[in-house]
């Protein structure tokens, strides 16, 4: 059987699962409309203003349109926010304070999050360096949460804690909404002033309830990702408790300036429209993991998530076993991609990862992970993560092309 025919195969058997996300999609659409309806989004909100940002009436309502469709009390929707992890780290340095203790519950966090809590590098101001604790539940051997271990962890010193929704680059399944509510529950009933704040990359939408839904104080995630939609030209957010929200602002400004400042340069009805078109563009590349699951679970390979299993994130992780097979992969995507097709992917170094990674991104939007891209760092056991997808059909055109590439496992 040919790559064409292995493709058309599984677009077959995942018919059924592709109807129950168009149904997903169309909750979540319904979710945004509301919003946009109830805070009477018009024309008038695209327009910006220029210098400090005070009295930005669109990036006042995008904030609170963001936070109803969310299902949070609170949002800043921010093109100053660089990536995910300055979010992030914004919101950790807001909330957390010398002598404090963060605790992460979901294992080892995201390679850029290691030097921002203090696990690498030196004298740049991590939060071990101002004095703030740190300590990490692994995950048991199946790569789930220790939920014995968690039910005894949380002490009157345990100031935040730190779930981390995606797999990231483990190879573990990625945290559902229901997991996420059943943590928060653990916690607080162990320290109810414990702050519990979710790195939500990559799980905007893939699901009809958010972990602000569920008791989440507070979340954070980058706007290249699910949120924007795939037309935001950079950003992030955070999201959650109205006095924490404003806490992790005055860490991308300043105390006293908060949510309050920051010019939006003309991008609010890329922000707005980004938002309307981020449920479809989600199912679709939810669409795709599921394309490229199923195609290499038949060739051989070790996949996760499994081909029919719910999706949790916008990633589909498959173990190639060989630097060989990871380069090939991802030149295959690249391409097959809308920009730069012309280029091969070759390995370097990336600022705030520990290995070097090799990476397919032909987006339009640099390092958009809602387009489609795949990238995997070169260790064992040589995995990549592909991401994203604007239309599953486009992942089953490069899919043909990768299916050639690597072969059989």
């Amino acid at each position: 059987m040919n790559s064409l025919e292995q493709l058309q195969q599984a677009e077959q058997a995942l018919l059924e699962i592709f109807s129950g996300i168009d149904t997903q999609v169309k909750q979540n659409l319904q979710k945004v409309l509301n919003a946009f309806r109830h805070h009477r989004v018009g024309a008038h909100h695209f327009a910006g203003v220029s210098g400090y940002g005070h009295d930005d009436l669109g990036r006042e309502t995008l904030d609170k349109v963001f936070a109803a469709a969310m299902g949070a009390e609170a949002a800043a929707v921010r093109v100053q926010f660089v990536s995910g992890t300055h979010a992030i780290a914004c919101s950790l340095f807001g909330i957390l304070r010398p002598g404090n203790e963060m605790l992460a519950v979901a294992g080892a966090p995201y390679d850029t999050l290691e030097e921002v809590i203090g696990l690498r590098g030196q004298g740049q101001g991590s939060l071990i360096e101002f004095g703030i604790k740190y300590r990490q539940l692994d995950l048991t051997a199946a790569g789930t949460i220790d939920w014995q271990t968690l039910s005894n962890s949380i002490n009157q010193n345990t100031r935040l804690v730190l779930i981390q929704r995606s797999c990231g680059y483990s190879w573990r399944p990625s945290l559902s909404i229901a997991e996420i509510e059943k943590i928060v529950n653990i916690v607080k009933q162990q320290n109810p002033h414990t702050v519990c704040f979710v790195d939500n990359c990559y799980g905007e939408f893939i699901e009809t309830r958010e972990p602000t839904t569920v008791g989440t104080d507070l979340m954070a995630g980058s706007l290249i990702k699910n949120p924007g939609g795939t037309i935001v030209t950079a950003g992030g957010y955070i999201a959650g408790r109205a006095d924490l929200v404003e806490a992790a602002a005055c860490r991308l400004t300043a105390p006293g300036i908060g949510s309050y400042g920051g010019a939006t340069f003309d991008q609010n009805r890329l922000l707005f429209q980004g938002l309307f078109l981020a449920p479809q563009m989600v199912g679709e590349a939810m669409k795709g993991t599921h394309l490229t699951g199923y195609v290499f679970d038949k060739l051989g390979y070790p996949v996760n998530p499994a081909p029919l299993a719910p999706r949790r994130d916008v990633i589909q992780a498959i173990k190639l076993g060989s630097a060989q097979k990871l380069i090939a992969f991802c030149k295959a995507v690249q391409q097959n991609s809308p920009i730069g097709s012309y280029l091969d992917p070759i390995p370097d170094e990336m600022p705030g990862y520990e290995s070097q990674v090799v990476m397919a991104g032909g987006t339009f939007i640099e390092g958009s992970t809602l387009e489609f891209s795949a990238d995997g760092p070169l260790r064992e056991p040589y995995v990549v993560y592909c991401q994203g997808g604007t239309h599953w059909t486009h992942v089953a055109i490069a899919l043909e092309a990768a299916i050639d590439a690597v072969g059989l496992a």
